[in-house]
């Protein structure tokens, strides 16, 4: 590790990666109701293709969350006994 990245306080990579999937992330929005709670998800993706998603997401006149929520919703459906 760089003395940069020790600087920055990267946190360590979970021992139980099912644990820390399932965990909720700290909420800033206090005053939501729980249903209301989402989970972000950040991706590295080229320029190109950023580009090419947000040209899409305007042509079909949504933005580019709700065009990935969906995508996603798509691709990963729930399973029947899982709760959301």
């Amino acid at each position: 590790m760089s003395a940069r990245n020790a600087q920055r306080g990267f946190a360590a990579r979970p021992g139980d990666a099912e644990s820390w999937i399932k965990a909720p992330d700290a909420s800033s929005h206090r005053d939501e109701e729980p249903s209301a709670f989402t989970a972000r998800l950040t991706i590295d993706v080229t320029p190109a293709l950023r580009g090419r998603i947000k040209v899409t997401a305007f042509q079909r006149g949504i933005t580019v969350a709700d065009m990935l929520r969906d995508l996603f919703a798509r691709e990963f459906p729930a399973d029947p006994g899982e709760s959301s």
